[in-house]
């Protein structure tokens, strides 16, 4: 965890409504490493991951992207700093082909031809499901091929921070693979990553350094290989073991 951080949360709190989900969220995303944000459900990571984009906005503490806070911004300002989400749900445009969600993604794009052909190139050889399915409805997706439209949209355009969340949800082990494997390659491409799983198996293979939530706070942070070797840590932050 010595990588300067790019992303860095200080005693953040959030607020929804009347409940208090987020109690002074202490996070630090290293630069070009995977951090994975571990918890059980309810633990408040999904809060952390929408209160960096701001689409809940902290009611106290601050979040900070390169030394700049950014607690304030707008959602899309937050966004052309070179920061993509994958929300749970994915986020894609079911009516819409695949190819016109990455031509929405893609800042000053009026249509496929003027996104970067390498870069699209790039993320065909990543996702090949995406470069298959190019024509089809995004809807009509299995929930793998689903996923790899939305992280392909969210990297469509140079990234420095890609958050995502729960890629590996109901995928198939062979999509998990496929994934695992592109996550690794973008990371090895310069970019920070922010992963919240509840897939310990994928964790493993993929964080550098790993968080863990609870009731809305940091109870754990260090290196995934120290977590993945410890059973008895396992059991007491998560209740389970790798």
């Amino acid at each position: 965890m010595s990588a300067q951080a790019v992303l860095t949360l200080q005693g953040v709190h959030t607020h929804i409504g009347a409940y208090h989900i987020l109690h002074g969220v202490d996070l630090a995303v290293p630069r070009g490493q995977v951090t994975m944000l571990l918890g059980r459900n309810g633990a408040g990571k999904t809060t952390t991951l929408r209160t960096i984009m701001g689409l809940w906005r902290a009611s106290q503490g601050s979040v900070q992207w390169q030394g700049r806070d950014i607690t304030r911004l707008a959602t899309p300002r937050i966004a052309q700093l070179g920061i993509a989400y994958v929300p749970e749900n994915m986020g894609i445009f079911a009516d819409l082909t695949v190819q016109e969600n990455l031509v929405l993604a893609a800042r000053g794009a009026r249509s496929a031809q003027h996104i970067d052909s390498a870069r699209l190139q790039w993320i065909f050889q990543l996702f090949p499901a995406v470069e298959k399915f190019w024509h089809h409805p995004a809807g009509k997706l299995s929930g793998g091929q689903k996923q790899m439209v939305a992280v392909a949209r969210a990297i469509v355009e140079p990234r420095e921070l890609l958050i995502v969340d729960e890629p590996s949800k109901g995928l198939a082990p062979s999509i998990i693979n496929n994934m695992i494997d592109a996550f690794a390659q973008l990371k090895a491409s310069g970019v920070s990553i922010l992963l919240v799983e509840q897939n310990l198996s994928f964790a493993q293979r993929l964080g550098d350094g790993v968080a863990v939530m609870d009731n809305g706070r940091i109870v754990h942070a260090g290196s995934m290989a120290e977590l993945a070797g410890d059973a008895a840590l396992q059991q007491a932050l998560l209740g389970l073991a790798l």
